[in-house]
């Protein structure tokens, strides 16, 4: 039994590995780090879905981990979020902060988006290769969603360096250090919110209630960081690698650049395309299930590969072709269930709104380097590039 998301060329591109797997069997053991069973992957769409809305699959990490011992010493606010809960906790929690997402909240951030691109899109150099990820991906989700939280200026790149690396494959210390580098940092910033109350998310998350109940300290600070960090990484991922499927099917980049009023419509194909989060949060099974042909045991880790997923072709005829005529609305990059991302409706809206100005501001970008030289992050957990450089 081997694990092809070891393969350096995985990073690459996994597709290659996930086909071969699904071909083989769509659920599968898979090795993993520590001692004892391992972890089922699945990578077919049918399977994946269904696992992903099974309640019979937990993601209460505190008790998948309870009386295990550990080396690793994540912060609480880290190990504990609304991702790692179940009903009627999770339930609860996402009430409180569902309302800050609606198509409502998302329109009327649209023009401080539109302002924020435009300013960065400013600072690309005339003829010059220009970093996609650094100059553009990356600084617009952040700083929208530390705007929205009312994270002050000044802190922003310390925030976006810790986001990162929470996700630093292989690096556990590094992911530890950060975790309470970024739990202490929300927890002063929500201690100061308290003494001079605003009008962010944040301000509202402190005076939340639903009926008598109200958010503990503990919970303030998890949901904090959650947002934060889920509030951007995931949107910078996706318009990395939008943009990066765009230059390499230049059909579908003209189609774009001619007709911008089609992006909204292109953005689930391109989502379902190179989807954003490799591999679904932690999720064991609570009891024996079976997923297609596969049995799977009680507390066992279950792993579902989003990017696996959309690419079935089983669900997608002809999965790796871009085809912006596909109805692709059914994609799992934002994952399914209850814990679909509650971020998904600003995270759209702010890749339609960048991919509208680049096409329309720089008709003739194109990838400064070979795809084969592309940097890609070293992580299994999201799929994203650590840079794209490009020419205007």
């Amino acid at each position: 039994m081997t694990d092809p998301t070891r393969d350096p060329r995985f990073l690459q591109d996994p597709c290659p590995a996930y086909a071969a797997m699904r071909s083989t069997c769509p659920v599968q053991p898979v090795p993993t780090g520590s001692a004892g069973r391992p972890s089922y992957l699945v990578t077919g769409y049918a399977e994946a879905r269904e696992a992903l809305g099974d309640v019979r699959l937990s993601k209460d990490t505190a008790v998948f981990f309870a009386g295990k011992e550990s080396r690793r010493r994540l912060h609480p606010a880290v190990a504990h979020t609304m991702l790692a809960g179940d009903p009627p906790q999770h339930t609860r929690l996402r009430k409180l902060v569902t309302k800050a997402f609606t198509t409502r909240a998302v329109a009327e951030l649209r023009p401080f988006i539109a302002r924020l691109t435009d300013d960065l899109l400013d600072q690309w150099p005339a003829g010059e290769p220009f970093d996609f990820m650094a100059g553009l991906a990356v600084p617009l989700p952040v700083v929208v969603i530390c705007e929205l939280l009312g994270v002050p200026q000044a802190d922003r790149s310390d925030v976006q360096r810790w986001s990162a690396e929470l996700f630093a494959a292989g690096a556990p210390d590094a992911i530890d250090a950060a975790s309470h580098a970024m739990a202490d940092y929300m927890t002063d910033l929500l201690a100061a919110k308290r003494l001079d109350p605003g009008s962010s998310l944040l301000d509202r998350l402190v005076s939340a209630r639903d009926g008598d109940d109200r958010l503990s300290e503990e919970e303030l600070v998890s949901l904090a960081v959650l947002l934060l960090v889920a509030g951007h990484e995931t949107t910078s991922n996706a318009l990395g690698n939008a943009v990066l499927a765009l230059l390499l099917h230049p059909a579908a980049l003209d189609r774009l650049r001619v007709n911008p009023d089609e992006v909204p419509a292109a953005l689930d194909e391109l989502l379902r395309f190179d989807s954003p989060v490799s591999t679904a949060t932690f999720r064991f099974t609570t009891e024996a299930v079976t997923f297609g042909d596969t049995d799977i045991p009680a507390g066992i880790p279950v792993l579902v590969a989003l990017g696996a997923a959309n690419r079935d072709p089983a669900r997608f005829p002809v999965p790796d072709q871009l085809d912006l005529d596909r109805d692709a609305a059914a994609h799992l990059a934002f994952g399914h269930g209850i814990h679909r991302c509650v971020g998904a409706p600003l995270a759209k809206a702010e890749l339609e709104i960048a991919l509208r100005a680049l096409l329309t501001r720089f008709p003739g970008v194109r990838l400064a380097v070979p795809v084969d030289r592309l940097d890609w992050r070293r992580t299994r957990l999201v799929r994203g590039l650590a840079s794209l450089p490009v020419l205007a």
